[in-house]
């Protein structure tokens, strides 16, 4: 029988760091991870590390027991020598780390911090700043992320679970945006609250086009007990203004108007959700949100909703290409209809009022 802990430690861990993702999305697809760990390993006190405003969205996570944030680096060289992050890791005096980012700067911030034992990818020369290195898996592109993050619990003898990406939502933060719709004019009881992201920060080529959200909204608003409500980052501004710009009041933008908190908060209160792919689509699969996401350049198999949610995706011969900008015709893209968003809209809404 395999021991639970890697051969070349003495005992289990007591104090585990653990190095988060730095894009929102993929943030909330490792946190089975850290639910694994606590699983574990109950008594062990488990710190994550991360970049600003990842923090935020794992705040209230009851598997962890503190967080240290930290914002971007802005060059190579504070990347190497970030100092104050190399000070909290040698004070910490970690026994055990785990590192789910692939850059070489974070396996030396772990060498360096005198975390005792390193665990990540390997990938390069890194792998000679760990003590232990795993492949990726061959087959990452045709298994989900989750999945993938996963895999660096089995030097650990933690076997794959079945753990789905979950968000913690205070009943206070709820609160609040019930009190936030209510003002709105929306009833809570009565109404249907469509929640709506219509833009993604990796780049214009995951996005749906604008002129067609807005067409699909006038549709969902012939219905008088639906109310939209628009979502975006500070970049997403101008494309929200647009859709929403000949809209009824029941059509509510907050592109660049809430905080992470509030958007988790109130994405928890829609009673369906639509949405490209995005940091947003996977914080409304881990809140439970029926939705439905819009793919084109990426692989809804490797990044989409887990463990639940409707998927478009037509696979044309060029996707997923993974590129920001489409350098062609838009074709993914172009060729998801609004009768066909609808429609599968009108499905979750039938199968939310069951």
């Amino acid at each position: 029988m395999k021991t639970p802990y890697f051969p070349w430690l003495s005992r289990p861990p007591k104090n585990i760091i653990v190095r988060m993702p730095n894009w929102i999305g993929d943030a909330v697809m490792a946190t089975p991870l850290l639910a694994d760990l606590r699983r574990q390993w109950k008594e062990a006190k488990i710190t994550v590390i991360c970049q600003t405003p990842i923090d935020k969205v794992i705040q209230n996570n009851p598997h962890i027991n503190s967080i240290y944030a930290f914002k971007r680096p802005t060059s190579w060289l504070d990347k190497l020598h970030h100092v104050e992050i190399i000070d909290f890791l040698q004070k910490g005096q970690y026994d055990l780390g785990l590192l789910l980012t692939n850059s070489f700067s974070s396996a030396w911030w772990f060498l360096k911090g005198k975390v005792q034992h390193r665990l990540g990818f390997a990938d390069g020369f890194r792998s000679l700043l760990l003590n232990k290195s795993i492949p990726f898996p061959k087959n990452k592109e045709f298994q989900h992320q989750v999945i993938t993050y996963k895999t660096l619990l089995g030097p650990l003898a933690i076997p794959l679970s079945s753990t789905p990406p979950q968000l913690y939502v205070s009943t206070q933060e709820i609160q609040e945006a019930h009190h936030f719709l209510r003002s709105c004019g929306l009833d809570l009881q009565k109404n249907i609250l469509v929640g709506i992201n219509p833009g993604a920060a990796y780049g214009s080529a995951k996005c749906w086009p604008p002129e067609r959200f807005n067409k699909l909204a006038k549709k969902l608003l012939e219905n008088p007990n639906v109310f939209i409500i628009y979502f975006g980052d500070s970049n997403g501004v101008s494309v929200v203004n647009q859709i929403c710009q000949d809209l009824p009041s029941r059509a509510i933008n907050l592109a660049g108007r809430t905080s992470i908190r509030e958007l988790i908060a109130l994405l928890k209160c829609c009673s369906i959700f639509l949405t490209n792919d995005s940091g947003p689509m996977h914080m409304a699969a881990a809140l439970g949100v029926r939705l439905l996401a819009l793919f084109g350049s990426t692989n809804e198999i490797k990044t989409g909703p887990y463990p639940q949610g409707l998927v478009i995706h037509k696979h044309v011969e060029c996707s997923p290409c993974y590129k920001r900008v489409c350098p062609i015709d838009f074709r993914c893209m172009t060729k998801i209809e609004v009768e066909e968003v609808y429609a599968q809209l009108e499905r979750l809404l039938k199968e939310n009022s069951c």
